[in-house]
């Protein structure tokens, strides 16, 4: 089984949002990175040195390939990624190998065969 890694990078108040349409879509787990700042095209607004942008979470997804296209999409769809500038983005990266999946391949397994 070949694994996708998919970043998303979302506003913190759409975080539950995005990790629900993953797992609607077929992720079977995902870790979260609390507090991260970046800027996107534009530079980020302050006041007296304190930043005024909000908090972003990075989340982090390892699904199987096949379902990674269509998890992207959902993800990016619930955090409103394409109409609400600025509310984030996601990207999936390929995974040469991976070690303690076992449950996970077990239960992909026939959902992928589903799926080709």
């Amino acid at each position: 089984m070949h694994f996708k890694l998919i970043f998303a990078l979302v506003q913190d108040d759409n975080t539950q949002k995005v990790l629900k349409a993953a797992r609607e879509a077929g992720a079977t787990g995902s870790t979260i990175i609390s507090n991260a700042r970046g800027e996107g095209l534009y530079q980020s607004k302050s006041f007296f040195g304190l930043n005024l942008e909000t908090q972003r979470d990075i989340v982090l997804f390892l699904v199987e390939e096949h379902l990674a296209r269509n998890i992207l999409e959902r993800i990016a769809e619930a955090g409103e990624f394409d109409t609400n500038p600025g509310s984030g983005i996601a990207f999936q990266l390929d995974v040469e190998d991976a070690v303690g999946v076992a449950q996970q391949v077990k239960k992909l397994s026939d959902v992928v065969e589903e799926e080709i």
